[in-house]
């Protein structure tokens, strides 16, 4: 396995760690390192880290291995003092007085991402409290993470630092061991080394892979290793012979300054190729490798011909990166040769640039001015835009399932990622707010809410929520989203999830409502009549409903008539085509008290009369009469429309009618009331309704784009009752319109 330096457990001696530390940089920056970690010792004291690690071990192993990788003073600051800000609550601020804002802007970059550190506990946390075990999800929580990540990175270097962070924390496992370590491994290498590999950082992509694949599969690590172990000192003379070979060739053709030497195996990179090929370890080519770095591009293809003039290259086993680079920009010539002992080579040829890319990869690349810690505008600009390009991970994630599809098509500026306490990732479009969050954890979170904690801290429940913000509901035991939510003006919800969530809750309330008033109306009848055990779904049955429910709502809302009820109940069945002709009739009152509380039928006496449920006529209203089928006459309002509807058919049927003197008893009439809709507003309206002493009887209300539609069944004694009530509802504050129906 390569590694960068060497491990923290090598560098006990805190002076030659400062010199370390210290290589590339001038004598003042020298000093700030020497400060930050003495400012970070006195900081971290015996603080430990969730894995264990002490947290200076942790920041010392960072900033080594950011040496490693030649980055400037800055991030070599930020690695040390990544952690300060956990124990120093004014952390960032007095960072930036001692160090300057550069390192202070790293740290802050790096707080931001630590908060994924617990991303592994939680998610599996919360694939055993929900008894989730699915690997299609597990993957779909990885990619939502490489875009969090990539949402909120604006500054490469922090990207290393989260690099170098896991490096270290695996290379404490690999000295410690704990029961943890083999989800971190197993997040490893599903974002970090794919992450490491577009971004071309093959020395940390190399230990990344071989300490996670040592924790997940030690058995077959084991053997791997043992096989090279066996044939070591056969491998070593075999590669010797071939270097001295090789520059031999070399400078025959004038390639006097190539270096030639035997690369290093990754025993996870020689697994996948057992894997991937099907085939045993003996064929795996790249066992025995070198690799070749010369002066000029021109080289590299003189290079290659003396290869393969001394060796027999291989089938289908050349590749040439430097024609056609890879996605991260790395370059190179890869071939396999074999030679007269039947024994298979790999060779590498690149230069000297190529190679420095290939081990440090964007690292390579960002450089930045002295004493000022960024570049001009267009450039910095141009390399965040190629490294927000190369995090696509296009190679990694190049799959066809439905998961794949719908994070790779939702637009990266769109698109906000924000996490549970748990440390699991979900994500919004931007513009989503805590009441969104909570509807996309859980429906029922979502309708129990009641406010949100923002990093810690309590905000509104409209506040709009931003990349890597940590979110806590507030939950009631019991109850229902607010109605105030589904006023757009005041910017509660901004998903359409979530409104319709919220929307289908009141819906369902409004149906439980209807459902129990026509219970109670239903029950009421049935104990009048002494048929208190008259089995209720028998009872829809005959009257040609579905379900007992259907029943209920229909009495609710009066489209089923007390002497329907009867017939049903005394158990002769009324045809369904004299049900349907059968105009409803108002709750409480029976066709013959209304003929004896003053409907005169003009030229006929003590005729059978109801009031028609479709306009619901009071007196003094105009009133025709129409003559149904075997139920007497229905009366209407002289402008219902279904009158006119029924005197067009059969105007042999229509019958002159008036109130007569006697109309002290209450009729049903339906009331509309429009209105913006706000918190309080049914119960205001409902006021009205109890100091007038009216009988509500039916109510159903419907708020769409912050606008109120509600509408009332209501027992009145006469139109002037009913002016006057639509008059004290029309004052009710955020009332547009009252009115008879």
């Amino acid at each position: 396995m390569v590694s960068v330096v060497h491990s923290v457990a090598a560098q006990s001696d805190l002076e030659h760690s400062l010199q370390t530390l210290s290589e590339g940089l001038s004598a003042d920056e020298a000093v700030n390192i020497r400060q930050a970690v003495e400012f970070a010792q006195s900081i971290y004291k015996d603080h430990a880290l969730g894995s264990g690690e002490g947290v200076w071990r942790h920041a010392l192993g960072m900033a080594l291995i950011l040496v490693g990788l030649r980055l400037d003073a800055d991030s070599r600051l930020a690695a040390l003092l990544f952690s300060v800000p956990t124990y120093d609550e004014h952390g960032i601020m007095h960072i930036e007085e001692r160090f300057g804002p550069a390192a202070a802007h790293l740290v802050n970059g790096i707080s931001r991402l630590n908060r994924l550190r617990p991303i592994t506990r939680g998610f599996v946390a919360h694939s055993v409290e929900s008894g989730e075990d699915n690997p299609q999800e597990m993957k779909a929580q990885i990619e939502v993470l490489r875009k969090m990540l990539l949402a909120m990175v604006e500054d490469i270097r922090v990207v290393l630092l989260r690099l170098a962070s896991r490096t270290q924390t695996l290379r404490y496992y690999a000295a410690v061991p704990d029961e943890l370590r083999a989800q971190v491994a197993r997040e490893t290498l599903e974002l970090y080394s794919p992450l490491a590999n577009r971004l071309g950082v093959w020395e940390l992509k190399w230990e990344l892979e071989d300490l996670s694949f040592r924790f997940l599969h030690p058995d077959i690590y084991k053997k791997i290793a043992k096989q090279l172990d066996e044939k070591r000192t056969e491998r070593e003379q075999f590669i010797a012979d071939a270097i001295v070979r090789l520059k031999a060739e070399l400078a025959t053709v004038g390639i006097h300054n190539a270096e030639v030497y035997g690369r290093p195996k990754h025993i996870y990179s020689i697994w996948n190729k057992m894997r991937k090929k099907d085939v045993e370890f003996s064929e795996v080519y790249d066992v025995r490798a070198l690799r070749v770095i010369v002066d000029e591009v021109k080289d590299c293809y003189t290079a290659l011909g003396i290869v393969h003039n001394i060796w027999s290259p291989i089938s289908k086993e050349f590749d040439d990166y430097i024609s056609n680079p890879k996605g991260n920009n790395y370059r190179s010539l890869h071939t396999a040769v074999r030679c007269p002992d039947g024994r298979s080579l790999e060779v590498q040829i690149r230069t000297g640039e190529m190679h420095q890319h290939s081990e440090l990869g964007v690292a390579a690349h960002w450089r930045y001015k002295e004493g000022s810690g960024h570049t001009s505008e267009d450039s910095y600009d141009e390399k965040i835009a190629w490294l927000r390009q190369l995090l696509t991970w296009k190679d990694e994630v190049a799959d066809s399932s439905d998961w794949v599809k719908h994070y790779k098509e939702a637009a990266l500026d769109e698109t906000i990622y924000i996490m549970t306490p748990q440390g699991r990732v979900v994500d919004l479009p931007r513009g989503a707010t805590p009441v969104d969050f909570a509807y996309r954890v859980h429906t029922d979170l979502g309708h129990r809410c009641r406010g949100a904690k923002v990093d810690g801290a309590l905000v509104p429940l409209n506040t709009q929520l931003e990349t890597g913000q940590r979110v806590e509901i507030v939950v009631a035991k019991h109850g229902g989203p607010s109605r105030d939510w589904l006023n757009n003006s005041l910017g509660y919800l901004f998903t359409h999830r979530a409104r319709a969530k919220a929307r289908h809750w009141f819906s369902s309330l409004a149906l439980e409502e209807t459902l129990a008033e026509g219970r109670a109306i239903v029950m009421r009848e049935l104990q009048r009549m002494g048929q208190n055990s008259t089995n209720l779904d028998d009872l829809a049955a005959k009257l040609g409903f579905a379900k007992s429910d259907d029943l209920f709502i229909a009495a609710a809302r009066a489209e089923l008539n007390t002497r329907q009820l009867q017939v049903a109940v005394r158990g002769s069945e009324m045809p369904v085509d004299e049900r349907v002709m059968q105009e409803p009739q108002p709750r409480k009152h029976k066709a013959s008290d209304v003929a004896e509380k003053g409907i005169l039928i003009v030229g006929v006496d003590k005729l059978l009369t109801q009031l028609a449920g479709c306009c619901k006529p009071a007196p003094p209203d105009p009133i025709l009469g129409f003559v149904t089928r075997g139920k007497g006459v229905s009366i209407h309002r002289a402008d219902c429309t279904n009158f006119a509807n029924m005197e067009a058919m059969h105007p042999e049927r229509v019958i002159e009618t008036e109130w007569g003197g006697q109309t002290d008893g209450v009729f049903a009439v339906d009331i509309v009331v429009d209105a913006h809709d706000r918190q309080g507003l049914l119960r205001d309206v409902s006021e009205v309704f109890a100091r007038e002493k009216i009988n509500v009887i039916a109510v159903n209300t419907q708020s769409k784009l912050g606008v109120a539609h509600m509408g009332f069944t209501a027992e009145i004694g006469n139109v002037a009752q009913l002016k006057r009530t639509l008059a004290l509802i029309h004052e009710v504050e955020g009332v547009v319109g009252a009115r008879r129906a």
